[in-house]
């Protein structure tokens, strides 16, 4: 049952939308300007309120790991956006020409976003992106667990855009339930595969089409020939950026046996250098609330229970007032850090003895949103493309496949469905409408019926 506090908000939208299904590109463009001088203009607020929400959070990594990534977004899609709305000219079967074919993109009308609290700003704005560039209308639900974020994101929007264009709306999970279930012409959700089935559950009742992006457990797989410091440098990146708190972060490392004590040594070295006095560092992040805080201390502390070996990469101690988490790796792990994601400071690393026994392990999980190799090898390297499938790859690095453009973003199997950023995020909010126009002159009239000799001579020279 849909809110009917709700029903005002979306109902000028698609009023909106339906009496202008085309939107010229220069309506488009417009929305896009105003959404990227929202985002300039609003770009201290938002870091303070993005740092509010976590209590400790870098306005720096905000700035790195949200901001650049949305504006670079915007500006790749009024470069390109003209070009993708243009209707694109497609080979006719040969026992129809001379009609000729054509894909039309159209608007789908008014999509909803449903965004996560770990990267409230470029979970937000970036699918907006895509639906303003196909020449759409909004409706977007950031996380009442970043609640400052959430207030200042609707005031500024609210500020640059009329609300039969773009609107937020703010509140708690009942509000989230209920704006899942809103008949929109699509869905996008960002969170996890628990969630992400009950929006799809919602969706279902109004035949809304949806774009899942979720998480699961990303691996980093070191190969023998890699070069050990930087996989663990770059692992270490990955992981602790927003302190693991990242749906494509690594969740676990396999790395060759003989080498696991040398790869946490360095990885050891690596916070050491780039995060000295952790227990203060203004550069480490905290974990978002107490809740998920005691979650990843409860994880740690079963692994340990049940075998594992803890090996703390600095010595910090975690400060729960704060919620500082130091990170730490795991070995001989086994418990909830094994089996489901961990979207926190803690690295799980798995030592194999050939490349087919890290395979294995991979094969285990549900396919992952995200899978980082490593190997200067070629042909190892095409062994391991070839052999899982992940949402996305970055080979020798982790998390900069997300921030291309021109690459589409999005997970497969239980990781998600659906893709969206640049041209895969335009193609994802339009409706790639089929044309076939007919010539003056034609030859399908000759198969009409009564269906006598003339049909079955042609039919005998078509089914050749």
């Amino acid at each position: 049952m849909t809110d009917p506090d709700l029903i005002p908000v979306f109902d000028p939208l698609q009023r909106a939308a339906r009496a202008e299904p085309a939107v010229p590109w220069d309506i488009r463009e417009d929305r896009l300007r105003a959404l990227a001088r929202a985002l300039r203009d609003g770009r201290a607020d938002l870091t303070r309120a993005i740092t509010a929400d976590f209590g400790t959070r870098p306005a720096a990594e905000t700035e790195l790991a949200e901001l650049f990534p949305v504006l670079d977004g915007i500006a790749h899609a009024l470069r390109h956006g003209r070009r993708w709305m243009r209707p694109r000219r497609v080979p006719t079967g040969l026992w129809f020409r001379p009609a000729r074919a054509m894909i039309r993109p159209q608007p789908l009308g008014v999509v909803g976003i449903v965004a996560p609290w770990n990267y409230p700003l470029m979970l937000s704005a970036g699918p907006l992106t895509s639906v303003l560039v196909a020449g759409n209308r909004a409706m977007v639900k950031p996380s009442e667990l970043a609640p400052a974020f959430a207030e200042t994101f609707a005031a500024l929007m609210g500020r640059h855009f009329d609300p039969q264009v773009v609107a937020v709306v703010t509140g708690d999970a009942d509000v989230a339930r209920a704006f899942t279930a809103l008949p929109f012409d699509h869905l996008l959700f960002t969170g996890s595969t628990a969630v992400g089935r009950k929006v799809m559950a919602a969706a279902a009742p109004n035949l809304t089409p949806v774009t899942l992006e979720l998480g699961g457990k990303s691996p980093a797989l070191v190969a023998p020939d890699a070069r050990l410091d930087h996989a663990a440098a770059r692992i270490m990146t990955g992981k602790l950026l927003n302190a693991g708190q990242t749906c494509t972060a690594p969740d676990y490392a396999l790395v060759p046996r003989d080498r696991v004590a040398d790869f946490i040594a360095a990885c050891r070295a690596w916070v050491g250098r780039h995060y000295p006095r952790l227990a203060d560092n203004p550069d480490y992040s905290a974990i978002i609330n107490a809740a998920q805080f005691d979650r990843l201390s409860g994880w740690i502390a079963a692994a340990q229970a049940q075998g594992a070996t803890l090996h703390a990469l600095s010595d910090a101690a975690p400060d729960p007032a704060r919620r500082i988490l130091p990170p730490v790796i795991l070995t001989d792990a086994a418990g909830p850090v094994t089996d489901q994601e961990i979207f926190g400071p803690v690295l799980p690393v798995i030592g194999y003895d050939t490349l087919d026994d890290a395979l294995a392990q991979i094969a285990r999980h549900p396919r992952p949103l995200a899978f980082y190799p490593f190997t200067d090898d070629a042909a190892t390297r095409d062994r391991l493309l070839d052999s899982v499938v992940a949402g996305g790859v970055t080979v020798n690095d982790t998390l900069l496949h997300v921030a291309q453009p021109d690459l589409p973003f999005g997970g497969v199997g239980a990781s998600g469905m659906g893709v969206y950023h640049g041209q895969a995020g335009f193609e994802r909010m339009s409706h790639l409408a089929p044309v076939l126009i007919q010539s003056r002159w034609s030859g399908v009239g000759l198969l009409a019926p009564p269906y006598g000799a003339r049909f079955r001579r042609m039919m005998r020279f078509m089914l050749r």
